[in-house]
């Protein structure tokens, strides 16, 4: 196979949509699906090819590389992140993307299922991208520009600096993530290896902003065991594992849910159900941006666990807790040259800088707490995990533009005889 050694971003954003590379949480293996390895090896190719000689899949799937150093600085490292997955939330299989060119405000319609439409009302984004060019799925498939855009304004991004040796900089890792939609991205990573001081991952949505703060997380199970008997001998006997579920996530609290809170409320929501009459299982997320907040939704999910037992004293309830992830905030405020850097870049490709919070995690958010300070910047992609996601090609390349300047800004801001921290 050849590669391309010059591809802008967005051809490079078409290229990689058109792999299935969704990842599928019931799975053990790592990669949770081998499809995700399709698109790691073509990026390995494309790298090879525009000069990385030392880019190279792991058996995980997870895609290493270097861009060197051109200066006698000693420059901090940095990595560039991004992860080739998409969501299990909606198909990823057979995307077909279109392009929207010069939009001119309204609503969107997409051609592969009319019932769906962008809305302008909805996505307020839209109203900033008057003239540009929106690139959407048919309709049918989400888009999968969480992440693929961000891995093609990176590897876009790397494209330009090796070609360009006037723009001075410190040695660059790359890395190329599998399954961080299922809480497992940086599980296989080696950190030793990837050998960075600091890191960014390409995840983020609206032009301009980069996340410094992420909810905390876990994940919770709930194991249900009834009575199971003959409905036609049940009287006072047969406790149903199923209406004991339906009784537990009915008294979870209204206000504590996704879709009533917003902003930095957290939230306990129940995310898979698998129930017959004498076994069930709940599975469930909890998110709150501080961990006290965490804990103190996960008691009072154990106590609606409990009351609803006391309707069904021959059954019996497990509830295990699994930590997913922590707010990365707590280590990036001890390095506040990263964030600091990635803000003067996004200022001098043109935008406002705007930091801000996410309301979920990143692959940042388990490298932060492995001793890899990683804040989000923004990849440009809007409505993730969805038919309705959509990204702007001029987004994508403001997101190019801030990567080369970040690279600049790093190199810049470190004096000829400073060390690395």
């Amino acid at each position: 196979m050849s590669f391309p050694m010059t591809s802008s971003v967005t051809e490079r954003f078409l290229r990689y949509v058109a792999i299935d590379t969704q990842s599928d949480p019931h799975s053990k293996a790592q990669p949770s699906t081998e499809k995700q390895k399709d698109l790691s090896r073509l990026l390995v190719g494309e790298l090879l090819a525009i000069g990385i000689a030392d880019a190279h899949m792991d058996e995980h799937g997870n895609v290493y590389a270097t861009v060197p150093a051109n200066t006698d600085k000693d420059v901090p490292v940095i990595c560039l992140c991004s992860h080739v997955d998409t969501a299990p939330d909606f198909t990823g299989k057979g995307v077909k993307p279109q392009i929207v060119k010069d939009y001119q405000g309204g609503d969107i319609v997409l051609p592969g299922d009319p019932s769906r439409v962008i809305k302008a009302s909805e996505h307020l984004e839209l109203a900033n991208q008057i003239g540009n060019d929106i690139i959407t799925s048919d309709g049918t498939t989400l888009l999968g520009a969480d992440d693929k855009a961000g891995v093609a304004e990176i590897m876009a991004a790397v494209q330009i600096l090796i070609q360009d040796p006037e723009t001075r900089r410190g040695k660059i890792r790359l890395l190329f993530t599998t399954d961080e939609e299922i809480g497992r991205g940086v599980d296989k990573v080696d950190l030793e290896k990837l050998g960075a001081d600091f890191a960014y991952t390409m995840d983020g949505e609206t032009a301009g902003s980069i996340e410094n703060e992420t909810f905390s997380a876990d994940g919770v199970t709930i194991e249900i065991t009834g009575v199971a008997i003959h409905p036609g001998f049940a009287k006072d006997r047969m406790e149903s594992a199923l209406k004991i579920a339906a009784a537990i996530i009915d008294r979870l609290p209204k206000d504590e849910a996704p879709e009533t809170t917003e902003g930095k409320q957290g939230f306990l929501h129940p995310t898979e159900l698998a129930a017959a009459m004498d076994h069930a299982t709940i599975s469930l997320i909890v998110r709150d941006f501080d961990e006290t907040g965490l804990k103190d939704r996960e008691t009072r999910l154990k106590s609606i666990v409990d009351e609803v037992l006391k309707d069904f004293p021959g059954s019996a309830c497990e509830l295990t807790v699994t930590e997913q992830y922590r707010n990365m905030k707590t280590v990036l405020d001890r390095f506040p040259q990263v964030v600091d850097n990635a803000v003067e870049a996004i200022r001098r490709a043109g935008m406002e800088p705007h930091l801000g919070s996410i309301r979920g995690g990143t692959d940042g958010s388990r490298l932060s707490l492995m001793g890899l300070p990683c804040p989000n910047i923004f990849a440009g992609g809007h409505a993730f995990h969805s038919p309705l996601e959509w990204v702007s090609r001029q987004d994508m390349e403001k997101a190019v533009a801030t990567i080369v300047e970040l690279a600049k800004v790093w190199e810049e801001r470190t004096q000829a005889s400073s060390c690395r921290i």
